[in-house]
C-alpha cells in the first residue's frame, strides 16, 4: 500500500506542474482576493479530478482482465501519454503568451469553487490525462486491488491539492518569480516525464502480450 501511495504522489508531482488554465486561475484568484479565495478555486479543481479518476477507473478497469485487451489499454493509454507530452514540449514550450484571458470574478464562496471546478471539467486535456493515468496505474504499475489503486489515486490527487494550496498560499511571489523562460522549462520538463511514462506504458504492454 505504501509502495501505491508513493507511486501516486511521484505521479502527482507531474500533474502539479502542468501549465494551463487552472495554473493561472489560482495564481490569479490569490492575488485579486487573496489565499482563501485561492483554496477554494484549488478545491474545486480537486474535486473535478476526482469524478474523472472514477469515471476513467470505473469505465475502464472491467476491461483490464479480458485477454487482449491489456494490450490495446497499454497502447492507447501510453500513445495519449506520449501526445500529451509532446504536446508540452513541443508547443506549449515554444508559445509567447501563457496568460489566461478572460478572467471571472465572483462574490460567493460556492462560485469559486464552481470556477474551480468548470475549469478543469471543461480542458479537453484533462480526460485524456486521466485515461493515460489509470491505464500506467492497472497495466504498468499493476494495482489491480482496490486498496492499491485507491492508495495510488489518493497519492496523485493529494500530491496536486497540495501544490495547488501550495500555489495559492505563494502567489504574490509566484507572479514576480515567474518568467517566459522559467514557464518554458518547466513544459520540457513537463512534456519529458509525460514522454517517458507513456514509452514505459507501451513497452510494457508490448512485453506483457
Amino acid at each position: 500500500m505504501i509502495d501505491a501511495l508513493f507511486s501516486g504522489l511521484q505521479f502527482g508531482m507531474v500533474l502539479a506542474f502542468l501549465i494551463g488554465p487552472v495554473f493561472f486561475t489560482i495564481l490569479q484568484a490569490s492575488v485579486e482576493r487573496g489565499f482563501w479565495v485561492g483554496v477554494l478555486v484549488a478545491l474545486g479543481v480537486s474535486f473535478s479530478d476526482f469524478l474523472y479518476v472514477l469515471i476513467c477507473y470505473f469505465g475502464l478497469s472491467g476491461f483490464v482482465t479480458r485477454p487482449g485487451i491489456s494490450l490495446y489499454m497499454g497502447l492507447v493509454g501510453g500513445v495519449i501519454l506520449l501526445l500529451f507530452g509532446a504536446y508540452h514540449l513541443f508547443v506549449k514550450s515554444r508559445r509567447r503568451d501563457f496568460s489566461n484571458p478572460g478572467a471571472v470574478r465572483a462574490s460567493r464562496p460556492i462560485k469559486y469553487l464552481a470556477k474551480g471546478f468548470l475549469i478543469n471539467t471543461m480542458s479537453p486535456m484533462v480526460p485524456l490525462f486521466w485515461i493515460g493515468a489509470v491505464s500506467l496505474a492497472t497495466l504498468d504499475l499493476g494495482y489491480h486491488e482496490g486498496s492499491e489503486i485507491s492508495f495510488f489515486f489518493a497519492g496523485v490527487l493529494g500530491m496536486a491539492l497540495a501544490t495547488d494550496i501550495g500555489k495559492a498560499y505563494l502567489a504574490g511571489r509566484l507572479r514576480e518569480l515567474i518568467t517566459h523562460r522559467l514557464l518554458v522549462i518547466m513544459n520540457i520538463i513537463v512534456g519529458t516525464v509525460l514522454i517517458v511514462f507513456g514509452a514505459r506504458l507501451i513497452l510494457t504492454a508490448v512485453q506483457a502480450a
